[in-house]
This record gives C-alpha cells, structure tokens and sequence, in this order.
C-alpha cells in the first residue's frame, strides 16, 4: 500500500495528485476512525490557509465528515496552531487542517488533529490509508436526520488570539516590529494580536489573493523583511510560513535569527525561570552544529529526533519535557500548544526582549552559528525509495563524513513533505562544506537519472 501520509499530513498538488475525491475519502475515513465508540455525535472542526484551492478541498472533505454523521464547525481560514487549539476548546473529537504550510500556492495539503490537539500517530494514520486505499473498514453511511451537518463561527480567529495574548504576561509596549504574514493564515490575526500587546506593528505581507501565499515573502523568503526592518530602523521582524505554525526572526541589524536561534534564546530564560523541565531541549538532525555546542557550553541537555515537528512533541511527551523544535522555527512550548505555533514563538521572543531590555542581536550572541550549506535535488517518488540502496550515494557520503571528520556533519535526507533528497553540510571551512556539498549532489543526480 502506498502512503497518503508524509511527516506532516498528506500533501500534493491541489487537483491533481490531492483531489476533491481523495479529500472526501479522507474526510469519511477519518471520521470513522477518530470516532469509532463515541457515545455522542460527532463533531469535526476544519480550518484552512488562504490557498484558491482550500476553499475546493475544505468543501470536500467537510462532505466526507458529514456523510458519516458527524458535524463540522468551518472555522474558516485560520493557522493550523488554532485548529489545535480550538478542537479542544470547543470540545470536537477531531480537527482537519487545509494547508500545504511553506509550500508553493499550486500544492495544498491535510493535517489531521485528535481531540485533544496532537497531530496523528503513524497507527491512526495507517487505519486512514487502509481504509481509502484499501477499502478496509465498515463506512456505514447514515441517512436523514443521522447525516451530519457544517456550521460556521466568526469567533474562530478572535478566540485563538485571546489564547495567545494570555501565555504573554509582560506587555510587549515600546517594541517597533515587523511582520511579514506570507500572505497566509497569520493575515487574520497577527495585526491584531501584536498591536493588542502593545507592540508598534508594521505589517507586511497581509494581502492574500488566492495565489501569493509564500510567494516571496514569509519566513521562507525572508530577505526583504531583513532590508525592511533596517530601513525603518525597527527592533526586530517576525516571519511567519503560508499556515503560521512556524517563525523566524530578524534582529534590529538585519540578521536572521533562525529557529535554532530562537530555541537558544528562549531555553536560558526558561531555565532561569525553572520552567525547563530536566533542562533538556528537544531537537532534530537538522539543528545547527553550533546548538549543541551552546546545549554542552550551557549544561543543557540536548535530545534530537528526525525531522519533523510531530517528532519533536512524541520525544517531550515521552520524556516529560517542555521545549524544543527545528531549525526551520517550528517550535513547542508544551506549557501553552500541543504544536508548533509560530505566532506562539513570536510572543515569546518579543516578550523576552522587552522584558530583559536587550536587542535581538545580543540575545542570539549566545549561540555561534556554524556555516551550513543545503542543497535541495528534485527527484521523483521512485528516485526517493532508490535513494536508500543505491550503493554509490552510500558510498559517496561515508567517504565525506570521513573527509570531514569532527569539525562539522553531513545529514542527507528524503524530504517528508516534497519531492525531494536535501544536502545538508555543516563545518568550520566554508569552501570546504561546499565543494562536499556539490559533490554529493552530484552524485545523486547522476545515480537517480535526475535532469
């Protein structure tokens, strides 16, 4: 059986490889397993980004939900961190997110919630593939007043920003920011989230068309952000991705301060308020070199999963813990979101910066940033299996970690999300990493037969 899901829900292009008929027997699966012995009626919320296409697959799967007999609340275009708040909150037994996060306005995705706000285990995934690729299961479809009904709230948004705004107790006033929405789901909250918390906000990037989300802008374009803050002579800007559950920052001169950056930060301070638990971060392979050696340099444990938020949260909540994330700014802080939240990262960070008086830039001097050089090799989905056996990439890579030794890593990887293999080379020598980098990708262009 081939897989539906990759290490962040199911993902393609919207109406070709993701279409309204997989949407809706993905909607009717997971109704019936996410509340196979309920005792009551069912209930579903569903959110989305700003994508054209999630307003077609939102439709489809909401269809699916209700041909099962469960009810859905449309919470409408929100960040996939307030459909993990919300499903809580308003008691549903599961909530569907319509994103395909950081990717491109074409591509479009399902993350899927339980009740209690954590995205899918692989088992409960698993019984979601049996049945639509498959056709396992019972799929017992309801009739008249059993069929389940949509219903729509205007509070969706205005209840996460009241959820965000209580984990802030420092006022954020005298802060001049600037936001960068990725023209997605931030668009319709962080305005009045930071201007609520008395930062003096410039907001960039709030205009979503349908097809602009992440398109130049956001935290996976994040250099205009760093010209614009300078230009305004501003504190800081924040970044958000096309769904919100991430963040990056920039500090008052320009520079990125990742997620590793970030985590950095914000890891002393709860070790100083005694609110990291085992003064452990989680992390993943993809962390910088340079975050371990502030974790040893700090006394603070540092424990690293594969890659993948869902991954980080399995590892705190198996080892009790209550920080960590990626590079890539998907960070938890397990005493206030079940998972990554960008906007959630963003006032942590800008309340620590007010609260102790620094800049930005004096705050990431805690961690040295190894150089790191990635390089992304498209290939097709056969192209991603042969990755793992194919003997002369195996080959290739041992031979560079060798050459490499010590001073620095390489991390080679099938991307979760996207068709994919992505380089990653760390070290001390610049020139070094990248002639090591372009080597390898080589390689695997020339073993996968990629044009």
């Amino acid at each position: 059986m081939g897989r539906l899901f990759g290490t962040d829900g199911v993902r393609g292009i919207a109406n070709t490889e993701l279409t309204c008929e997989i949407a809706m027997e993905i909607g009717r699966a997971a109704a019936e397993v996410l509340t196979d012995g309920s005792r009551r009626r069912p209930l579903f919320v569903i959110g989305s980004d700003t994508r054209t296409s999630s307003d077609m697959l939102s439709c489809a799967i909401m269809a699916g939900v209700c041909s099962m007999g469960a009810d859905v609340i449309n919470l409408g275009v929100v960040p996939t961190p307030a459909v993990a708040y919300l499903v809580v909150k308003y008691k549903a037994d599961a909530g569907i997110m319509i994103s395909a996060s950081h990717n491109p306005s074409e591509f479009n995705g399902i993350k899927i919630f339980s009740g209690d706000g954590y995205k899918l285990p692989d088992a409960l995934e698993e019984k979601i593939e049996a049945i639509v690729l498959d056709n396992e299961g019972k799929l017992q479809k309801p009739i008249g007043a059993s069929v389940g009904k949509i219903s729509y709230t205007d509070r969706a948004a205005k209840d996460y920003i009241e959820h965000l705004k209580s984990s802030v107790l420092y006022s954020l006033g005298g802060l001049k920011i600037a936001v960068d929405c990725s023209n997605g789901s931030a668009s319709v909250s962080a305005k009045q989230l930071f201007e609520e918390l008395g930062a003096q906000t410039h907001i960039l990037n709030d205009s979503p068309n349908g097809s602009n989300i992440n398109e130049n802008c956001g935290s996976t374009h994040i250099e205009a952000l760093s010209k614009y803050v300078i230009e305004n002579s501003l504190d800081c800007g924040i970044a958000f991705d096309g769904d919100a559950d991430r963040c990056l920052a920039v500090d008052e001169k320009g520079n990125v301060v990742d997620g590793d950056m970030i985590m950095a930060i914000c890891s002393l301070d709860l070790m100083e308020r005694g609110r990291l638990n085992h003064a452990t971060v989680v992390g993943t392979i993809m962390s910088n070199f340079g975050f371990g050696k502030f974790c040893e340099d700090n006394n603070l444990k540092f424990v690293t999963t594969k890659v993948g938020d869902r991954f980080v949260l399995e590892e705190m909540l198996l080892g009790d813990y209550s920080f960590g994330g990626e590079q890539s700014g998907h960070i938890i802080f397990r005493d206030f979101a079940t998972t990554g939240d960008g906007q959630l990262t963003a006032c942590q960070l800008l309340s620590l910066i007010r609260r102790k008086q620094k800049k930005l830039s004096e705050l990431s001097s805690v961690m040295t940033h190894y150089p790191q050089i990635t390089e992304n090799i498209k290939v097709s989905h056969e192209g991603k299996v042969l990755f793992y056996t194919d003997k002369t990439i195996k080959q290739t890579i041992e031979e560079a970690k060798k050459e490499l030794g010590m001073t620095g890593r390489i991390v080679v990887r099938p991307s979760g999300t996207e068709p994919l293999i992505r380089v990653m080379t760390e070290g001390e020598d610049m020139t070094q990493i990248t002639e090591i980098t372009k080597r390898i990708a080589e390689i695997i262009k020339k073993q996968l037969c990629v044009k």
